[in-house]
């Protein structure tokens, strides 16, 4: 890709959970776009390590990070060693999702260890490594969340409760840490993504992943397939560009339009 093309050229990021789905996704769009790109992984290095390979293979700059987001030294940590390897820090993209299916559970039913699961690979983990990353983070920099819109804003799927609550706290504080950090030019963010293939949604049960994915694909998302991590990859860098500079503090919902859709009403009154 020619300077032209790189709007992010001389940018350095880092993003958590980078090293498979949409964390790879995001990692390598942003590797594409010219930015030099840290690979956060808590347990999969072959996996990162191959992130890094095909981004040094594009004439990229990428390297990998070990650290556990849901522990606050570790996170604490993890954004200072980016910070002194790369010596700017200008991207700080909050992916990582912890272990899910460990505690996806109805509300009358999740434990309190559930519960604080969520609650540290989340907003706790979020918290910490904005309050460590912002102070170093040169001006005009970008900070961006990752979400889910059905969690957070809806209530039909009950055992993402512990999850979808914490995806909502994560949301609100985009919107506090927005206003804190407008003044030096930085702007805070949450890209909402969709079901998206090669994701979480993977690692269900093959049945639910044809029924999620089929179910899309019959209409419920109006471009009848599921999202891919390049397609949010391409929202996060779109937001980390300059001339994004005046969006902040802003809920962006990337699905392809299934979040328009409405249950209520046949598919059939609603398709074009």
């Amino acid at each position: 890709m020619t300077l032209q093309h790189q709007p992010l050229a001389g940018k350095f990021a880092l993003v958590t959970g980078a090293s498979r789905g949409i964390g790879r996704g995001i990692a390598l769009r942003l590797a594409d776009r010219g930015a030099a790109v840290a690979i956060n992984y808590h347990k999969n290095e072959n996996a990162a390590n191959e992130v890094v390979r095909l981004i040094q293979e594009r004439g990229g700059k990428a390297i990998a990070v070990q650290a556990d987001v849901a522990s606050s030294e570790e996170m604490a940590n993890l954004v200072h060693q980016v910070h002194s390897t790369f010596g700017a820090l200008d991207i700080f993209v909050n992916n990582a999702l912890g272990d899910l299916l460990s505690f996806m559970a109805p509300p009358l039913s999740v434990t309190l260890d559930q519960w604080d699961a969520a609650f540290q690979c989340q907003p706790r983990a979020f918290l910490v490594g904005v309050q460590h990353a912002a102070p170093l983070m040169r001006e005009g920099g970008r900070v961006i969340a990752i979400s889910y819109w059905p969690g957070s804003h809806l209530g039909g799927f009950s055992s993402y409760f512990a999850m979808g609550a914490n995806k909502a706290s994560l949301e609100s504080m985009c919107r506090y840490f927005a206003v804190s950090l407008a003044g030096r030019g930085i702007t805070v963010n949450t890209i909402c993504a969709g079901i998206t293939d090669d994701s979480i949604v993977n690692q269900l049960p093959q049945p639910a992943q044809e029924a999620m994915l089929g179910w899309l694909k019959s209409g419920w998302n109006p471009m009848c397939r599921p999202g891919t991590p390049a397609d949010i990859g391409g929202a996060v860098s779109t937001l980390c560009a300059d001339d994004a500079a005046w969006i902040t503090g802003q809920t962006i919902v990337a699905d392809g339009g299934a979040s328009l859709m409405c249950p209520e009403i046949p598919l059939f009154f609603q398709k074009p």
